[in-house]
């Protein structure tokens, strides 16, 4: 019942997204005072859409570790259900909304990085941040972390 590499690192995906997250909030923005706050923001929605998703995978990964060899039918089909869960969260949510993100955040930033980042935001937002939130592993990681790849 040892850990795979990939759980540790859906952990520390987790945990990095709730840094990112927790981060974010502290920062006083005058914008963050406006109609919607945060929310009207597209990069923080995914940042806790991608949350959200790492913290389902994290749930699932300790539930087949907890539940591996119990015998248990009620168990197991409670087991199935998370997957699909996580599963359909990675193909309607997570992956979809992340890749248009970072791809829409970078063109229009190639374009002119005025529109859609302006270096008066250089003040608020530390630079590690944006990084973060903007050019998250959301691309990348939900595809190599699913279930039929680590199981």
């Amino acid at each position: 019942m040892a850990l795979v590499p990939c759980q540790v690192l859906r952990v520390a995906i987790l945990l990095s997204y709730c840094s990112i997250l927790c981060n974010y909030k502290a920062i006083e923005m005058p914008s963050h005072q406006t109609y919607g706050g945060s929310w009207k923001f597209l990069t923080f929605i995914d940042l806790v859409i991608q949350a959200v998703f790492f913290g389902i995978c994290v749930l699932t990964d300790l539930s087949s570790l907890l539940t591996r060899g119990s015998g248990n039918q009620e168990q197991e089909r409670q087991l199935r259900k998370l997957i699909s869960l996580r599963d359909w969260m990675l193909a309607v949510l997570a992956f979809p909304v992340g890749v248009f993100v970072v791809a829409v955040f970078w063109i229009i930033y190639a374009y002119d990085r005025e529109m859609i980042y302006p270096k008066l935001l250089d003040n608020f937002i530390p630079g590690w941040l944006n990084h973060g939130m903007v050019t998250d592993l959301s691309v990348i990681v939900p595809s190599h972390t699913s279930s039929w790849l680590c199981e």
